[in-house]
């Protein structure tokens, strides 16, 4: 994320030449300073992901960061560590920083094959999630419907949205759905309070966020209200007697999803720190609701300051997804930060802006975290945090300038403590800006 205040609520490869040694005779084929030094020692090459699953280990929940939300190689890297995390660990499920309702609708086609995944991102990737209408992003969506056609015989690839931005008409219809069938008695009080609420159909999401965003916070709240009355009436008709499948959960899952959008909307605009960690908070509790009832592993795509420990800008961010994770998981959490050096990004220049602009991002200067770890030998590599000799340690728990993009351009770089923030971490020596459809 980067320290631009952002009124919105949230958001905050061209192929790796992951194994590439940089040429003799650069600084780091001479490295002699101790902390780049160690770091040599103990960096793994990116020209297979076996060391990167190896550092992985046992976890359940894999946050894997970026240091910009539009890079190639970014999205690229993930789709290749979900790609091999499926292969070899049993992993099922790819959970992005969009709406919950937008992973409802991705999910029915990586699953059944309903709908058109082209134009469920041109209509869902809007306003803050614009960077996710991506190439990208399509190649890994079709990739994981063309897995689940070809292996019936294996657990299902899932696709699935942690955020609270657009509460689309899918959550809305489970929920009104297993009311009329089971509950009908209450169908017609959660029709009443979801009068108004669920977006008409046709509704593009961006411009219902930018809506909603543009209503007094009197309005939005008594809105919350309604939504979170909603989950409370669902909640209190209990489990349908002798009921053993999962419509209830599910449908407790969509409401509190629709609640969760209203109510982060009606923070007022002046408590815009406590909107944030209410946020990440959801982001978190979405993905371990996910973990708790599907068994599914996860790997979690979504910006360094959401996926890290610790906030490079707390005063705005209090909390990220990362710390709430940990909590509620333990080392079933694992967290891996990406860096990179230079190339380009897409980022929006301004607040008005609706569309993105390619940025050049210069190699970082001496100071920066990126400038050391460009040094090390490999092109792309890896590095587990956890287990970095001592010389390295101490420089990996210093805060210094590491760069860190968000909705807008900037370039300011918040100071970040490496291995207080992350437990792996991969470095990529070029980066360049995502395919935008």
């Amino acid at each position: 994320m980067n320290l631009n205040r952002r009124r919105l609520i949230g958001l905050t490869a061209a192929t790796l030449a992951a194994g590439t040694l940089l040429p003799l005779g650069t600084a780091s084929a001479q490295a002699t300073d101790p902390p780049l030094s160690a770091l040599q020692r103990r960096a793994v090459p990116l020209n297979d992901l076996d060391s990167v699953v190896r550092m992985i280990g046992d976890a359940r929940v894999v946050g894997l960061g970026e240091a910009g939300h539009s890079g190639h190689e970014f999205f690229t890297l993930k789709a290749r560590v979900f790609k091999k995390l499926v292969a070899t660990r049993g992993f099922t499920t790819f959970v992005l920083e969009a709406s919950w309702s937008t992973g409802l609708r991705l999910d029915n086609y990586v699953t059944h094959g309903v709908g058109d995944p082209e134009q469920i991102m041109s209509e869902e990737f809007q306003g803050q999630y614009v960077f996710w209408n991506t190439d990208e992003h399509l190649d890994l969506i079709h990739w994981m419907r063309r897995y689940n056609v070809s292996h019936p015989d294996r657990p299902p690839l899932h696709f699935v949205g942690n955020d609270l931005g657009y509460p689309g008409g899918e959550a809305f219809d489970q929920v009104t759905s297993y009311v009329t069938t089971h509950r009908p008695g209450l169908a017609q009080q959660i029709d009443t309070l979801y009068a108004g609420l669920r977006p008409a159909r046709g509704t593009q999401a961006g411009a219902w966020m930018a809506q909603q965003l543009g209503k007094d916070t009197a309005s939005r709240r008594a809105e919350a209200d309604r939504a979170e009355h909603a989950l409370t009436v669902l909640r209190a008709s209990g489990r349908p007697r002798g009921s053993r499948d999962r419509a209830y959960d599910w449908a407790v899952q969509n409401a509190t999803a629709i609640a969760q959008s209203f109510t982060g909307y009606a923070f007022p605009d002046d408590e815009f720190p406590e909107r944030m960690r209410y946020r990440d908070h959801v982001m978190a509790d979405n993905t371990a609701w996910w973990l708790a009832h599907t068994n599914g592993k996860i790997l979690l795509a979504s910006n360094n300051g959401h996926v890290a420990y610790t906030s490079d800008n707390p005063q705005e961010f209090p909390e990220p997804v990362g710390a709430f994770l940990r909590k509620s998981l333990g080392a079933q959490y694992v967290n891996i930060g990406l860096t990179f050096n230079e190339g380009s990004l897409n980022a929006l220049p301004d607040y008005t802006a609706q569309q993105p602009q390619k940025y050049t991002v210069d190699p970082a200067p001496a100071g920066h975290n990126e400038h050391t770890l460009d040094q090390v030998r490999y092109r792309d590599f890896a590095l587990d945090l956890r287990t970095a000799p001592a010389a390295a340690r101490t420089w990996l728990d210093a805060a210094r300038p590491t760069r860190s993009y968000g909705l807008y351009w900037s370039d300011r770089a918040p100071e970040t403590a490496l291995a207080r923030s992350y437990d792996i971490l991969v470095h990529l020596h070029r980066v360049e800006a995502a395919h935008l459809r």
